[in-house]
């Protein structure tokens, strides 16, 4: 049985822009780090594009925060793999190395100088606007707009990596994770003369977070139109043993060989790679219960945009 095809971000805005060789140099990067890092990598740069481009900023902006989403992780080459790929809660220590790849992406960025330009989101992209990120614990004001979009982006997809989605249902748990981050806390790691104006503030930008839920609607409805375009074909197919199975029944009933012989020659005809007479009504029912079961995941998906449009941050 065909599959439906359906990667989880959709890649048509990336697609859009034409990357230089120079921007194809910085992007090669990559090539150094493990294969979990650089996906993760490369979805956390198609999310920020998407984000860039709901948010309003022009074509050689969203390039810009694009291409510094793609290198926000080039620190982690220098990570131990026992640390960086480890099964479980890191101990202090462990985080404290990890913490190192903003500080060592953004060196690697400074000592090239056609990585240079995009430095920014190697060092910014785990601060919080209430101060209580790192690596140097900087508030909202002395955060640039691209390490705030990176941040969302890049927490987004952490977890939706961890908890392994297969479908965008049950999406909105994350989502309301976020807006978790966005609320106000008392920072405990800034100055006390700081913490009256930080106070106010999450660590999370709302305006970002905000425009996450139109990515995360345009993925479902993206999901949704793939889903709909296999029913198509599994209607099709349903339809085609329906009628086989109708042959079938016209040629257990015939009372002439002649007529038996002439209903399997059409059931024959109608058969696919794979299918006979003994196995076709499995094949059927497999069929029409894929066909239910997408149906179901298409309606939940509907339910699971109304609830995101539902949220508030």
């Amino acid at each position: 049985m065909k599959k439906e095809e359906l990667d989880f971000y959709s890649k048509t805005n990336l697609k859009s822009y034409n990357l230089n060789e120079t921007m194809r140099y910085q992007l090669s990067m990559l090539d150094s780090l493990d294969a979990f890092t650089r996906q993760h990598s490369e979805n956390v740069a198609n999310i920020t594009c998407r984000l860039c481009e709901y948010l309003g900023f022009n074509e050689g902006f969203v390039i810009y925060c694009t291409t510094c989403a793609y290198l926000h992780d080039i620190g982690k080459m220098f990570i131990p793999p026992a640390i960086l790929q480890k099964n479980g809660p890191l101990t202090d220590k462990e985080y404290e190395i990890i913490k190192k790849h903003t500080t060592i992406g953004y060196n690697m960025c400074m000592d090239d100088p056609k990585l240079r330009p995009y430095a920014a989101g190697t060092l910014y992209h785990h601060e919080a606007l209430n101060g209580t990120g790192y690596p140097n614990g900087v508030t909202k004001k002395d955060i640039p707009i691209e390490g705030q979009i990176i941040r969302v982006a890049d927490e987004f997809d952490a977890i939706v990596s961890k908890r392994q989605y297969k479908t965008h249902i049950g999406i909105t748990d994350t989502l309301k994770l976020l807006i978790e981050e966005t609320y106000p806390v008392i920072p405990k790691s800034v100055a006390l003369k700081s913490i009256e104006e930080n106070t106010k503030l999450g660590k999370l930008n709302p305006r970002i977070v905000k425009a996450l839920f139109k990515v995360v609607i345009d993925d479902i409805n993206y999901e949704i139109s793939c889903i709909l375009d296999y029913t198509k074909y599994l209607n099709t197919q349903v339809k085609r043993l329906e009628a086989i199975n109708k042959y079938n029944f016209k040629r257990e009933n015939a009372k002439r060989e002649k007529k038996k012989e002439y209903w399997a020659a059409n059931m024959q005809a109608m058969f696919e790679k794979g299918e006979d007479f003994r196995n076709y009504k499995y094949v059927l029912e497999e069929y029409r219960a894929a066909y239910v079961k997408r149906k179901e995941i298409v309606d939940n998906l509907f339910d699971e945009i109304k609830t995101i449009k539902k949220l508030r941050v």
